[in-house]
């Protein structure tokens, strides 16, 4: 084993157990013989993937703000700017023009950094000591993590993917540690070709989701692969394979949280509005028990939901509820409007003086939703793939197994579908409701890009212009749209990637 290596490994495991800001310090720092920490035991590498902090944290800020759920209008900017930041219009905009050089862009490093770990135990797997079962744990964990985050970096900085789009700019593929591997964005057929080959070698671990009765999501387990695999499928219009995943993921493991006795309301939180004018009023905030904690991770990793433990990240803490998302929901009885629409959050959010009143979406903490695969979507990939099969009915029955986990009793709960395109409709609308923000990105794509025009979207915002430095309230409101077959559906690499590759890697062309 090289110097190089015992502390890349080292730099490694730091980076998982300490901040991020003390892993760019220590990595400034040369390596020596006595700082160099040697890889010899199954040990040693499972503690690079037992970090759940590193593992599960997802910045994708494409997910957060570009989407149809994403609600900032104009009057919200105009009456309180100070809650939302530049980049988070840029993105809500669909900006092809300063996004790029947007230094706090940390989606793409942070997935890098995840294969990075994924390959380091690969090379090494070979070689330390250790049962067979570990190695080959550890083996399918590290594809896994390789599969996924290629998966999500694809489906972020690269156009969807069908035989058009095919030998279009994908990502660049890492299968080592060598600095020396070649830092080219590889076509999309070739990136898709590795995920599928990285999936393949993930599906053959052994280990089950439930350990010693514990349910152990946040590593590889087989729950959590057939999970990923069942979303892969999806995104690619095969819905026999997504069905099949689904169905074996639901087969391991199908416990669902029943949001009429496993969900309530947590901390509340007093403001006062409008302080000093004659409309002062005090209003109370109230909020899910899972949004109670911000560091104790017991209940995001108690929920009981999770395959795979994945959470989507937001540094700003408000999640803006769009007009249309807020409308799709029964306000009287689904108990998911009740408890993960919080309302009055705008104030929270400082918008007091004046008041503005809006909700935010709030899951754990006011930062983190799920995003890993979840029972609730499994339920929502087999009830999509049986409509867009023609099994309407059948399709409503596993829809309904999911509603009424999460609307009060009575007579809303059960949907009924008069076709086959009413089922998928409503199927997507229900996707749309349990998973929002976290999902719709992806499935925005992949709407427009099969051969059902029943569910394209075009996305559409009015704002304000803007430049590289500030909004321009004072200038008139205009419309930014994204419609489908648009090139902006991959998002800007950050040029601080271009830049560290001596322009190897390519900007996308818009």
């Amino acid at each position: 084993m090289t110097i190089q290596f015992k502390y890349i490994f080292r730099s490694a495991l730091l980076c998982g157990t300490l901040a991020l800001a003390s892993c760019d310090k220590f990595l400034d720092e040369r390596p020596s013989k006595t700082s160099a920490l040697e890889v010899t035991t199954a040990a040693q590498l499972e503690a690079l993937l037992n970090n759940i902090n590193v593992f599960a944290t997802e910045t994708n800020r494409s997910a957060i703000y570009s989407t149809d759920d994403y609600g900032i209008t104009p009057a919200m900017y105009k009456s309180t700017p100070t809650p939302f930041v530049l980049s988070g219009i840029q993105f809500a905009t669909w900006d092809a023009q300063y996004l790029a050089d947007d230094v706090s862009e940390t989606f793409w490093s942070n997935e890098y950094r995840k294969i990075f770990t994924a390959n380091m135990v690969l090379s090494q797997v070979g070689t330390v000591s250790g049962t067979a079962e570990q190695k080959s744990a550890l083996t399918a964990d590290a594809y896994f993590v390789r599969a996924y985050s290629y998966f999500q970096l694809v489906n972020t900085y690269a156009l969807p993917y069908n035989p058009s789009t095919r030998n279009e700019p994908g990502v660049p593929i890492k299968l080592s540690i060598r600095f020396d591997e070649p830092m080219e964005r590889a076509s999309l057929e070739k990136v898709y070709q590795r995920i599928e080959a990285d999936l393949a070698e993930a599906l053959k671990i052994k280990l089950p989701l439930v350990q010693n009765g514990v349910a152990r999501h946040w590593r590889a387990n087989s729950a959590a692969v057939n999970g990923f695999a069942a979303r892969y499928y999806l995104t690619r219009g095969n819905y026999a394979e997504a069905l099949k995943f689904a169905e074996n993921a639901l087969n391991e493991y199908s416990t669902l949280v029943d949001y009429n006795t496993g969900m309530r309301y947590g901390r509340s939180q007093s403001l006062v509005v409008n302080p000093g004018t004659p409309d002062v009023k005090t209003v109370v905030l109230q909020y899910p028990y899972t949004h109670d904690n911000q560091t104790d991770q017991t209940d995001m990793v108690g929920w009981k939901e999770f395959l795979y433990y994945r959470m989507l990240s937001h540094s700003s803490w408000w999640y803006v509820p769009s007009a249309e998302l807020l409308a799709l929901y029964d306000k009287d009885h689904d108990l998911r409007f009740r408890y993960h629409m919080v309302e009055g959050y705008s104030y929270d959010r400082g918008m007091i003086n004046p008041g503005f009143d809006h909700p935010g979406y709030i899951f754990f903490f006011k930062d983190r939703l799920p995003s890993g695969p979840t029972v609730a979507e499994m339920l929502l990939i087999k009830a999509e793939c049986l409509a867009r099969t023609g099994k309407a009915a059948d399709a409503m029955a596993t829809l309904n197994q999911l509603r009424a986990k999460r609307m009060e009793p009575g007579a809303w709960v059960n949907l009924a579908a008069t076709s086959n395109d009413d089922a998928i409709a409503k199927v997507l609308q229900e996707r749309r409701r349990e998973m929002p923000f976290s999902q719709r990105w992806f499935d925005v794509r992949r709407y427009n890009n099969n051969d059902y025009p029943g569910d394209d979207v075009s996305l559409s915002r009015e704002f304000y212009p803007y430049n590289s430095a500030v909004v321009q309230t004072s200038g008139a409101v205009k419309t930014y749209s994204l419609p489908k077959g648009s090139r902006r559906f991959a998002a800007p690499v950050p040029t601080t990637e271009i830049i560290s590759s001596n322009g190897v890697i390519q900007q996308n062309t818009y």
